[in-house]
This record gives C-alpha cells, structure tokens and sequence, in this order.
C-alpha cells in the first residue's frame, strides 16, 4: 500500500524506468553494461516505492499515550523552552527519519486541532540544533481531556522539499490516523508538558502510530 502523496511520482517513475529500459536495449549493445544499467533502474524503483510505502499499523487508542508520529530514531529527549506557541519550558523529543523509514505522519494523541501554521525555511540536515527553528517546517497544536495541550513539528532536512499537512484548526482528529507526509529525508519534534512519563531513550527505534512516546502521569 502506497501513500497518496507518492502516486504521481510512483507513475512518473514507472515511466521513466520502462522509457529508459527500451532506450537501453534498443541503442546499448554491451550486455555487462545493460545488466548494470537495467539493476540500477530497479534498485531506483525499489527506493521510490520504498519511500512512499504507507504500511497499516495497529493502533491501541488511549487517550493516556502519546504515541510516536513517524517511524525512526529518537536523537532528542531533553527540556526545552518552546517559544512558537507556549512560551513556557516543555519536554522534547525529537524521531529522525532516514530516507528508507516510513514518512507517513500520524496524530500522536486524539483531541481537536487548536494550531496549525506552516513556515519556510531552509534545509539544514535534519539533526542540526538550528532545524527546529530555521528549517522548513508546520507546528501543530493538539489537545485532550488528559494531556492538554501537545504540540509537534514536522521538519523538512537536507533533501526534503515538502512538507505536507493535513491539520485543520478546529478540526476533531483520531489518534494514529495519516495526519501528513515528509518527503525525502527530516525529522519529527514533539512538546509535552513537564510531568509527562517519557517511554523512550535515546537511540530507540520507533513505528509511527504504534510505538509509545510517553505516559501522563
């Protein structure tokens, strides 16, 4: 199952590789060299497909869990004055996202969509300290019974060159449902309140919509 966002250039790509195989056949005679030439072009396919993958996942719905937005590694877990929308300190962490990870953003909590802002930016690489604030990048604001308030960024990296998000301010949402896509390489942040219980460590492996990031306490 693909994501929406990739069919146009899952077609595109289709296209290009068959158009590319024909040319090869048909003008390349050297057969060691269409060998590699017709490896690389599925290795090419394989990548694309693999990127926009978009796998169900089983979500357990608890309004007292946030649950990891993306798939990928946790590189951030500290306290942090968040200064876009609290202006008080909060708990981050933060799940980079390789270019062969799932990109599919899901809602982290149920609630209703307070804050949705998109911002542009530059393209540091994902793990600079400077590309929460200078990259790319939507803030999100969510809010439940239990949590409160949670905010969560989505921040385009090096490659990335769109961000997309679905939130609508105002708008109820569900838990583990697609709530956006980053294409090509970037990393989630999230803001939880000081005396949420942090299920994860640093380095940990994550799956979006599954995975739980913290507990309230």
């Amino acid at each position: 199952m693909f994501h929406k966002e990739g069919h146009k250039i899952i077609v595109i790509t289709f296209i290009i590789i068959i158009a590319s195989y024909l040319t090869v056949d048909r003008f390349i005679d050297i057969i060691w060299l269409k060998y590699i030439l017709y490896a690389t072009f599925a290795v090419f396919l394989y990548l694309i497909l693999q990127f926009f993958r978009n796998p169900k996942r089983n979500t357990v719905n608890n309004n007292a869990h946030v649950l990891s937005p993306v798939d990928g590694k946790v590189v951030v877990i500290e306290e942090v004055f968040e200064k876009e929308y609290f202006n008080e300190k909060r708990l981050q962490v933060s799940v980079f996202m390789s270019p062969l990870n799932v990109h599919v953003t899901r809602y982290p909590i149920n609630g209703k969509v307070l804050f949705s802002k998109y911002h542009p930016g530059k393209y540091l690489v994902a793990w600079h300290p400077k590309s929460s604030e200078e990259n790319e990048r939507t803030t999100v604001v969510l809010e439940n019974e239990n949590y409160g308030k949670v905010l969560y960024r989505q921040i385009a990296g090096a490659l990335a060159r769109r961000i997309v998000n679905y939130a609508k301010e105002g708008e109820a949402i569900t838990q583990g449902s697609d709530s956006g896509f980053i294409k090509f390489g970037s990393r989630v942040d999230l803001y939880l309140p000081l005396d949420t219980k942090i299920k994860v460590n640093l380095n940990d492996k994550v799956k979006g919509g599954e995975s739980i990031i913290a507990e309230c306490r």
